[in-house]
């Protein structure tokens, strides 16, 4: 029955698969997170028949009784096996004993529990006590661009570059012509990246999101927060209101102000939301001694552009293009490839939003663990010219020695040296994600 699965249900090729098990050999234990329905149980089920796993889901009643009972027991019950554990964010009061058989464990062994959660326990109030340091953390969302052209046919694939990497090293060189249509832009950002939504029709499509919302949006929140009264309603309004923020900064007591809720409400439904992996909020970039000098609030995107296109009613190109968010969206596609592509990179990378208090902008700025900036840009144009780098440049003065240089990503076919300033400066194709 697995073996069948794997073979239907395994249709992409994720690039967090070979890191997985790498990691497997090095840690103790792999914690999974991400969103529902991105692929977590087919990918952790496929490397646990790998590797000789067992699989367990917590959203088997059964299984989760069994825990709830007695969790010590449950745990030392596989005390020769390793594990997978799906759907962890159900029993978090898991968490000490896994802690305690880890902590017992040789030095030599590794590999022992993979826990899999499609909300960030980790992050959140309920579980006090993170597990120990010999745990790796990972995050597994929807489909990059590339891993939507990755479906299995028997045929050699090419290694996709991974764009942080590419983009921290800057050895840009023009290779072919790498021009991307509106049309397929439209496509990835209706589409996202949700593996089962790739092969579907409109009508298929809208079911599925709406399915979505519905029969997991309100269960998984409820395990996140005590609700009172119809939190419903004041939630569904919410999402649908967000959805329109997309690549926005996000002002908390405007939304309060137009939804009719407190600001405290509006705050701790949006953190849910991100610990659900719904939305994802993007923090100002700031310097402490220049904080007056920038904006500090953050900027809010969705994990998926297709959900939030199903909540703005966007279902085909006409209406996507010529609507007013269609911008917002086209740079939410782009920082969510980034941040999806930050999971599987060599180099270890933040994402900020950059806007100076004269309004000059920068959609992405890409900090590394050594404090060099990269600026990124998005322009849905297939030109581009020099006043589109003035943000990056005011980024570039705001950093100082810090910047080490700045990309304007376009739908043009080639790559272009911009220089201004003294600051190094390119137009990158978008269709580089792709590739």
């Amino acid at each position: 029955m697995l073996a069948d699965c794997m073979y239907h249900c395994h249709m992409f090729i994720r690039n967090l698969e070979k890191i997985i098990e790498e990691l497997l050999t090095e840690f103790r234990i792999i914690y999974l997170t991400g969103p529902r329905q991105s692929g977590k149980t087919t990918l952790v089920q496929l490397i646990g028949k790998k590797l000789n796993m067992q699989y367990l889901t917590l959203d088997d009643k059964a299984i989760l009784s069994a825990v709830e009972n007695d969790p010590q027991s449950f745990i030392q019950s596989f005390e020769k096996q390793s594990i997978i554990l799906d759907e962890f964010q159900y029993s978090p009061d898991l968490v000490p004993a896994i802690k305690q058989v880890s902590d017992h464990l040789s030095h030599k062994r590794k590999g022992k529990f993979l826990l899999t959660g499609s909300a960030d326990i980790f992050k959140s109030a309920i579980v006090q006590e993170a597990l120990p340091g010999h745990m790796a953390r990972l995050e597994l969302y929807p489909l990059s661009i590339s891993e939507t052209n990755s479906e299995i046919n028997f045929e050699i694939t090419k290694q996709p570059i991974n764009i942080i990497d590419y983009l921290i090293e800057h050895k840009f060189e023009n290779k072919k012509d790498l021009t991307v249509s509106k049309q397929l832009i439209a496509d990835w950002i209706i589409n996202g990246g949700y593996p089962e939504v790739q092969s579907k029709s409109q009508r298929g499509k809208s079911i599925w999101f709406k399915s979505y919302l519905q029969g997991r949006l309100f269960k998984d929140f409820e395990t996140l927060y005590t609700a009172r009264g119809d939190y419903q309603a004041k939630l569904s309004a919410l999402i649908a209101y967000l959805s329109g923020l997309c690549g926005n900064l996000l002002k908390y007591s405007n939304v309060s102000n137009d939804l009719e809720l407190d600001d405290k409400s509006v705050k701790t439904y949006i953190n849910i939301l991100e610990l659900m992996f719904i939305v994802k909020t993007v923090p100002a970039f700031l310097k402490n001694r220049a904080k007056r000098q920038a904006t500090r609030m953050p900027k809010l995107n969705f994990v998926d552009t297709g959900l939030a296109c199903y909540l703005l009613g966007l279902k085909n190109y006409e209406q996507l293009v010529y609507s007013q968010y269609f911008g917002g969206l086209f740079e939410n596609l782009i920082f969510m490839e980034l941040t999806k592509h930050t999971q599987w990179s060599l180099n270890d990378v933040s994402l900020y939003h950059f806007r100076d208090n004269r309004k000059n902008e920068v959609d992405i700025v890409l900090e590394q663990n050594n404090g060099q900036i990269v600026g990124v840009e998005i322009k849905a144009s297939a030109t581009v010219g020099v006043k589109d780098f003035k943000g990056l440049i005011k980024l570039a003065e705001f950093v100082g020695n810090k910047f080490s240089h700045g990309v304007v990503f376009y739908t043009g076919a080639n790559i272009l040296p911009f220089h201004q300033v003294g600051f190094k400066l390119y137009a990158l194709p978008v269709g580089l994600l792709n590739d």
